[in-house]
């Protein structure tokens, strides 16, 4: 049953219902028909045993009447069940006459009376009235399921048109979306819930895409310096200096590719939805105490993995010293319920236009600030904040210099 198409179990589970509903009607009719019947010829018994003769029983049918004595037309039984009270019942056969007839037979004056009435044209009607449902209840459900079968189908018309559609969008199809109709129904709700999916997934594709785009030029440059110093020191004729330089510039480049695959493992694990971390209570005076002097109040505490932590204020202090000037302060704060851990410089700051993107992947601000590096030790540090529940801002000071933080939510 559950392989059967969705159409297919809908007429047929309408086409069970239908049933039923014509079984019952047909038989609420036929017993009601019956019953209208019987009271008719009842109600027609009773009125001719008030005017008959006692002693006598006169049947009555569509070619004449025909006489009996009671006793011929009862049984024993049947008699003394009449000499008490009024008894009606129906005859197969009678003498006389092939029809079935109903008896009303009743005492009066000692004597039974009996009167009858063929009922022939009773049974023909109920019989009548079968075959016409034997023959109309099928038909009417065969027709009701073509109803519901065209019903369902047109319904999920709308759901195969975006199933072809779906099946026809590629991947490097920008802004390809299903078809969805004007009605505000279920369908209809489906198709947007799938078109926002597929908005969500074509961003992802694309943020992919630049990842991947990104990363092969990142590691293109240091892979080209590396092999380059590989290639001198391995000519002829070179110096034990000049060997030692490339081989030093060799280790420098092994050191930036490792930092760089450390970074790009860690974004794509956010990616994946999955950046672990495993927090403790931390000291934010003695956390900021290990990249330099720290200003900041006696007690200040928050939850954080201390790896993680580490790892993101190392890549502050890091861009501080490589890119600003003049001394790196450390400081932490609370603020509006948050704990901030502040890393500011002396340089020239971030340019305006680069603050709104500080925080994006391979973004770099002007070449004073962008001097070596991939552009994604900011991304890392806001990895690492909202994985904590926290947030990562910049900003530039009024006496110069730049000032980048992580705010954390406090633990106390």
């Amino acid at each position: 049953m559950d392989r059967l198409p969705i159409r297919v179990r809908v007429t047929l589970a309408f086409a069970g219902v239908m049933a039923v509903v014509l079984v019952a009607a047909g038989l609420f009719i036929y017993l009601r028909l019956a019953h209208e019947l019987d009271e008719t010829i009842n109600a027609g018994l009773r009125a001719r045993v008030a005017a008959a003769e006692p002693g006598r029983a006169v049947l009555v049918e569509d070619d004449g009447v025909l006489e009996f004595a009671p006793a011929a037309l009862l049984t024993p039984g049947e008699a003394a069940q009449a000499r008490r009270g009024t008894v009606i019942v129906d005859k197969d056969h009678v003498t006389g006459s092939d029809d079935p007839f109903r008896v009303l037979a009743t005492a009066r004056g000692g004597e039974l009376v009996v009167v009858g009435s063929a009922i022939d044209d009773r049974n023909d009607a109920l019989r009548n009235l079968v075959a016409v449902l034997a023959i109309g209840g099928p038909l009417t459900l065969l027709l009701a399921s073509l109803a519901g079968y065209g019903a369902a189908a047109a319904a999920l018309r709308p759901v195969e048109r975006m199933r072809r559609r779906a099946a026809a969008i590629r991947a490097d199809e920008p802004g390809a979306r299903l078809p969805v109709g004007p009605a505000d129904d279920e369908v209809g709700r489906l198709g947007e819930t799938l078109n926002e999916m597929l908005a969500r997934l074509e961003d992802a594709y694309a943020r992919e895409r630049a990842f991947v785009a990104d990363a092969s030029h990142e590691l293109r440059t240091p892979l080209a310096i590396l092999r380059a110093e590989l290639e001198l020191a391995a000519r002829e004729g070179r110096s034990q200096e000049e060997l030692a330089g490339a081989v030093r510039s060799a280790a420098e480049e092994t050191d930036r590719l490792a930092r760089l695959a450390d970074d790009l493992l860690v974004l794509a694990r956010v990616e994946e939805g999955r950046l672990p971390v495993r927090p403790v209570e931390l000291d934010a005076r003695e956390l900021l105490r290990r990249f330099g002097p720290v200003d900041a109040p006696d007690g200040l505490t928050v939850r954080a993995d201390p790896e993680r932590l580490q790892q993101a204020l190392g890549n502050l202090v890091d861009n501080a010293r490589r890119h600003g000037g003049g001394e790196v302060q450390l400081a932490a704060a609370r603020v509006n319920g948050h704990v901030e851990l502040h890393v500011r410089d002396g340089g020239p700051g971030f340019p305006p236009e680069f603050l709104a993107s500080a925080f994006e992947r391979f973004t770099r601000g002007d070449p004073a600030r962008g001097r070596g590096g991939a552009g994604l030790g900011l991304a890392i540090v806001d990895v690492i904040a909202r994985a904590h529940g926290g947030t990562a801002g910049a900003r530039n000071l009024e006496s110069g210099g730049a000032d980048v933080w992580i705010a954390l939510p406090c633990e106390s």
